[in-house]
């Protein structure tokens, strides 16, 4: 039973929970950059390249047959995928920044006090006299 209290101890412990809720939020994010890239981004750079697909560009090497498929390389989808890539890799910097932001203002920040503490310097002052 002592192999069960560890393995809940360690799968309660905080950093481990937020990295579980960070990759499933990760995740969701991912498709809703990879539906805003195929549904509104590519359209538009589809219309600016004479109204093409832009995910069905290809560049195919050997023509279809009636026994075989053609053979193609599809640039076309794999921008799409690098494009998604810098998008999401964009938002991840800007938040990691915030954060990092973040626990600095709070290292510049002078810790105030708490009130036993309080106490116990007028205290130690008291005596002091």
């Amino acid at each position: 039973m002592g192999m069960m209290k560890e393995f809940k101890e360690f799968a309660m412990r905080g950093s481990l929970v937020d990295t579980a809720v960070a990759f499933v939020m990760g995740a969701a994010f991912g498709k809703i950059v990879s539906a805003f890239v195929d549904g509104i981004v590519m359209p538009v750079v589809g219309l600016l390249t004479s109204g093409q697909d832009f995910s069905q560009l290809k560049y195919i090497l050997k023509e279809a047959t009636i026994e075989k498929s053609e053979v193609a390389v599809m640039y076309g989808s794999f921008l799409t995928v690098v494009l998604d890539f810098i998008i999401v890799a964009f938002a991840v910097f800007i938040v990691i920044k915030a954060l990092n932001a973040s626990k600095k203002k709070e290292a510049e920040a002078p810790a105030t006090p708490s009130n036993e503490e309080k106490l116990l310097m007028e205290i130690r002052d008291t005596l002091k006299k």
